[in-house]
């Protein structure tokens, strides 16, 4: 998992939801580890102001899956990296399509710059967290996303 660009390790739920929202593109993702069930990740994807958090597991055979919408049948896949290819196509049981990662190294930049003197942002560290699970990014976006949607059709 340390391989893959868009892992950000034990971030939390919060911190993972702060940097969906810094980036603000719906389909923008991120894996981080889950905060409630060791050994298990979280596929987390930007949909119309809210992220969606998706379990991600390994089997017994080493396959990994993702809980998906219910009525979707569940799919196997030998890396980590095939399973965000195939969700990168529309209608797999997520929220969106997986369009742009938010990759560690760019993580790595954001944090370096919110370190900076003068600027007060702080990372922040998470509890619970639930597959499936909807929460609204920051409200800055969706007040920006409302003026843009205000300046497209009005």
């Amino acid at each position: 998992m340390e391989n893959l660009p868009v892992y950000h390790g034990p971030i939390g739920k919060e911190e993972g939801e702060r940097r969906l929202a810094q980036d603000g593109r719906d389909g923008c993702y991120l894996v981080r580890n889950s905060d409630s069930v060791a050994g298990v990740y979280c596929l987390c994807v930007l949909s119309n102001g809210y992220v969606f958090t998706y379990r991600l597991h390994k089997n017994d055979a080493g396959s990994w899956a993702a809980e998906t919408t219910p009525g979707v049948q569940k799919r196997y896949f030998r890396q980590i990296r095939n399973l965000i290819a195939a969700f990168q196509k529309p209608g797999q049981g997520i929220a969106m399509p997986l369009l742009y990662p938010v990759t560690a190294q760019r993580r790595a930049q954001t944090h370096m710059e919110a370190q900076a003197p003068g600027n007060s942002l702080s990372p922040t560290h998470g509890g619970q967290d639930a597959c499936l699970q909807q929460r609204p990014a920051a409200q800055g976006q969706k007040n920006r996303n409302k003026q843009e949607v205000r300046q497209a059709f009005g």
